[in-house]
């Protein structure tokens, strides 16, 4: 190991090893059952694969355009506008992304300054907050409960100031499983009407949402969608969570500030998997099939839990949800989910991860974006816990 001379003052000095990085080591320890990772363990559409490799075979394997070829942008603005009423212009207010998580960078780096204050909800995903650091800015942080995790509106209208700049929203929500409501997205529209607050919302699980609702998209609501950077993931909608494709959509003057960051951050995404992703989209059964896919997965892990200690909290979208164990024992839930590992060999994550200060609400998430195997043989280990 080298020893540097170099002497240094950390941008981020709070961030160090993270519990997801122990329950990972953990779980590797002692060959765990993962219901804890939110990727797939199945395989994407078979036309993907073979449209990348397609793609790969007739030489699209150098940069593509920084904002992303134009088939895809194009695909993307149609397919918003279908299912949720606004068209974007493909040329000015969609751009491909190396990631969801690139994209939610950029926007935070381009429209976020020293000094502003950016609102986000806790618990969150555990890029948010560092983002804003990273540019000198303040997070001004308001605490969602359980068991229902919804957004307390009077505590944002209290805590909206002349420096708040951005409120960031994610929804359907990790890890809580929550969605968005028409009445919240009412009351967000008032709250923010006649300011200069930027709404950006993470919507990469906007294709699981349960029970027949509605995904209550920002680009629904057209004096949101003013204001809004929408970001979408192809990584979680086909089941490729590796190519690193995302999407930003955004009005004009937002998207020109954004596409100045990314220009340098990354460039461009990359090119045979857009060229896949261009051609899937034309065959919408994908994406359109999803709430059920996901619903299905969902039903069986909460059918498989039903003789478990454990009680399940509801989960409206996305592929997580959470259980309490709250009246099992006094643990803290990093040292419930280490237990599991360790004696049931089962990985969840615990939610406290979740929340700046460590908030420990005894609760864990479980992800049933696993296969059907995986989900029962999980559930059964989970059935046989105890009270510490």
């Amino acid at each position: 190991m080298l020893h540097s001379p170099v002497s240094h003052r950390s941008r981020l000095p709070h961030i160090g090893t993270t519990i997801f990085s122990v329950i990972g080591q953990l779980a590797a320890q002692h060959q765990a059952i993962n219901l804890s990772q939110g990727a797939p363990n199945f395989p994407c559409s078979e036309a993907l694969l073979r449209y990348a490799s397609q793609a790969m075979q007739a030489g699209h394997n150098q940069y593509a355009p920084m904002t992303g070829l134009p088939a895809l942008r194009e695909a993307i603005s149609a397919k918003t506008e279908a299912l949720y009423g606004c068209r974007y212009d493909s040329e000015h207010e969609v751009t491909i992304m190396a990631s969801a998580s690139e994209a939610l960078f950029c926007a935070v780096n381009a429209l976020v300054h020293a000094g502003d204050e950016v609102i986000v909800f806790e618990p969150a995903f555990d890029s948010y907050i560092p983002m804003i650091e990273l540019q000198g800015a303040t997070p001004v942080v308001i605490k969602l409960a359980a068991p229902h995790f919804s957004i307390p509106w009077d505590e944002v209208a209290a805590r909206i100031s002349p420096r708040t700049r951005m409120l960031i929203l994610n929804t359907p929500h990790n890890p809580t499983g929550t969605t968005l409501s028409a009445a919240d997205a009412a009351r967000l529209q008032a709250l923010t009407e006649g300011s200069d607050i930027v709404i950006l919302s993470d919507e990469v699980y906007e294709h699981v949402v349960f029970d027949g609702a509605l995904h209550h998209s920002m680009s629904r609501y057209p004096a949101l969608a003013a204001r809004s950077v929408v970001v979408t993931s192809f990584g979680k909608t086909y089941h490729v969570t590796g190519w690193r494709v995302g999407c930003c959509l955004a009005p004009q003057a937002l998207m020109e500030e954004i596409r100045k960051v990314h220009q340098f951050a990354m460039f461009a995404a990359d090119t045979p998997m857009q060229y896949a992703l261009a051609r899937i989209l034309a065959e919408p059964e994908h994406y359109l099939g999803l709430s059920a896919f996901y619903q299905h997965k969902r039903d069986l892990l909460c059918a498989a839990l039903a003789d478990s200690p454990l009680q399940l909290l509801p989960s409206q979208g996305s592929f997580f949800m959470l259980a309490s164990f709250a009246h099992l024992s006094d643990e803290s839930d990093s040292e419930f989910v280490q237990r599991l590992i360790t004696r049931h060999g089962v990985a969840t994550i615990p939610v406290s991860a979740f929340y700046r200060d460590g908030t420990d609400q005894r609760v864990i998430r479980l992800s049933f974006a696993k296969d059907d195997a995986t989900l029962l043989a999980g559930a059964a280990r989970l059935c046989e816990i105890g009270a510490a």
